[in-house]
């Protein structure tokens, strides 16, 4: 459930690092060489074995917007060169849920496969025997796996049969916050600079004030250069909700995910409720068109690139390009961050930081007939070489050495900036190849963020929180997981009729229903595992930090 805190489908958190670079930044300690500590008498990495011998791998993205592909670019064609392996990706074209049950049904999963972490298929495809142990393949293939393991990481994901099936991209520790003071959150409320600042900058943190701002803006610039003005923006409506009205409104709102050390239900919590009240006021207000329920994520990447939304309940990171095209055009229109919807008390907002469990994780299935070369892929790009790769690019190429600090060449930087599409094709490096990327290690190379991606990410630095012990996962087929996905899509559907509802007795009425139904799906089952989740949870984060 997105309560739950897990990323929600197809959201990529701070994949593009490189896009804040200007000028004449550093990376501040970059380095070209292997991991620290390697000695004489560490394992040889796997991958420079083979390197002369030619293969193509198979890797399965599980999300239908990632579009990336093995082309001609300078860090795909370096990756080959340096290790002889190709890369062929595969990515549903409807429904991820629908393609990997069905491949997994047919036998016919590709070689690598990477899913969100929260995903109950990972538990079957354990279970079930369709993937290997990664620990068994690193110790049989390519001992260098364990050098560039992050051991955290590792005891994180090992099984209760002692094996390693899958490793996270974007994952961090507690102590990564401690370490760094420039962690943020995804989440934030934004709002479009030059109409908020023509309205007088107002307060949106109450419902009172949100309403006004939003009729305020609807009103005085009912046409933009895009099109008819929306006055909200939200996340695309699921079959199982909308991650804008749920996650990061009830994140927004400070709304605790526990009481007393028992996982509590979020959605009857009286505060966000009472916001759902507020954007049923604004349907009944024609202040949400019905593109805000019909669009799809491509639809408001075009719209925001037009800057047609007022304001929006988003991940900053998923409107970066869209953001840089609205700076060029005009930078008095792009979004920025503002304090939103708070609860009654006023409380601060509380915005998940990336956790232990990262973003995504990726395994190996029993059909690779190449295992050697897909852990030794594996290795390669989880090390500090790898990551620099896809993350900054070639020596020489995409940066230089200046006083032994890598600097981005301005051309690079333009088209960066400019056009991210011929940069993938041209570059491929900002993590364009995001599936085992380690944003822990690459915070020692960032720079800091510049306009205009600067003010949303720091916005969020004062509210971020480390609520990985949050994070609930469910075994395939359990009771808690199917309970779960019911309950959800019953929601998915009762979320739109709520807003669309001709009054609040009609909400009211509608509500109550949606609670009566969970309760007689299994939702005490569905509390019940996440609370010992939690609990799971906080003694093995706390049991991490030992020495």
């Amino acid at each position: 459930m997105k309560i739950f805190g897990r990323f929600p489908r197809g959201r990529r958190p701070l994949t593009s690092l490189c896009l804040l670079l200007a000028g004449a930044l550093l990376f501040a300690g970059c380095t070209t060489g292997g991991q620290p500590g390697a000695t004489s008498n560490a394992p040889a990495p796997g991958w420079k074995q083979n390197a002369g011998e030619a293969v193509t791998l198979s890797w399965y993205i599980n999300f239908s917007w990632f579009t990336s592909t093995w082309n001609d670019s300078l860090v795909a064609k370096t990756i080959t060169d340096e290790t002889g392996v190709s890369l062929d990706f595969v990515t549903p074209s409807g429904n991820e849920w629908e393609k990997l049950a069905a491949m997994m049904d047919s036998g016919t999963l590709p070689d690598l496969i990477t899913l969100g972490y929260w995903e109950p298929q990972i538990h079957q495809m354990m279970t079930e025997g369709l993937v290997y142990p990664l620990n068994e393949l690193a110790d049989q293939y390519d001992p260098y796996f364990w050098q560039v393991a992050h051991p955290q990481r590792v005891a994180w994901y090992t099984q209760a049969d002692g094996n390693l099936y899958g490793y996270p991209n974007s994952s961090y520790a507690p102590a990564d916050y401690e370490t760094y003071d420039n962690i943020g959150s995804n989440q934030t409320f934004l709002v479009r600079k030059d109409i908020y600042e023509a309205l007088g900058s107002p307060d949106m943190t109450t419902p009172e004030g949100f309403l006004q701002a939003v009729r305020d803006a609807a009103r005085q610039f009912p046409q933009v250069e895009g099109g008819a003005l929306i006055p909200v923006g939200l996340y695309d409506f699921d079959k199982d909700g909308c991650y804008s009205l749920e996650g990061i409104l009830m994140n927004l709102l400070a709304i605790p995910f526990e009481e007393d050390g028992v996982f509590i239900d979020r959605y009857s919590h009286p505060d966000y409720i009472a916001w759902l009240k507020v954007f049923r006021q604004l349907n009944e207000e024609g202040l949400l068109p019905d593109e805000v329920f019909l669009d799809r994520r491509a639809q408001m990447a075009e719209k925001t690139t037009t800057g047609q939304y007022f304001c929006m309940l988003y991940q900053h990171t998923d409107i970066a390009d869209q953001q840089k095209l609205l700076y060029a055009h005009n930078p008095e229109q792009v979004y920025i961050a503002v304090d939103g919807p708070r609860n009654a008390a006023g409380d601060d907002h509380v915005l998940p930081g990336v956790g232990i469990n990262g973003w995504t994780l990726t395994l190996i299935s029993k059909n690779c007939k190449n295992p050697d070369r897909a852990i030794q892929m594996m290795s390669y790009l989880l090390s500090e070489h790898g990551q620099m790769l896809t993350y900054c690019g070639v020596e020489g190429e995409t940066y230089d050495l200046v006083d032994g600090q890598p600097v981005l060449r301005p051309e690079v930087l333009e088209l960066l900036n400019t056009d991210r599409i011929e940069y993938n094709n041209r570059y491929a490096a900002d993590n364009t190849y995001w599936m085992l990327q380690d944003l822990a290690m690459q915070q020692a190379w960032r720079p800091d963020p510049v306009a205009p991606l600067a003010q949303p990410e720091q916005w969020t630095y004062p509210y971020t929180r480390y609520l990985a012990h949050y994070e609930v996962s469910y075994e395939a087929d359990s009771a808690a997981a199917m309970a779960n996905q019911n309950i959800r899509e019953v929601w998915g559907a009762t979320l739109p009729q709520l807003l669309m509802a001709e009054d609040e007795a009609t909400f009211d009425a509608l509500l109550e229903d949606y609670f009566r139904q969970r309760e007689t799906m299994g939702y005490a089952a569905v509390l019940e595992e996440a609370t010992r989740q939690m609990v799971l949870a906080k003694e093995r984060l706390g049991a991490l930090e030992v020495p």
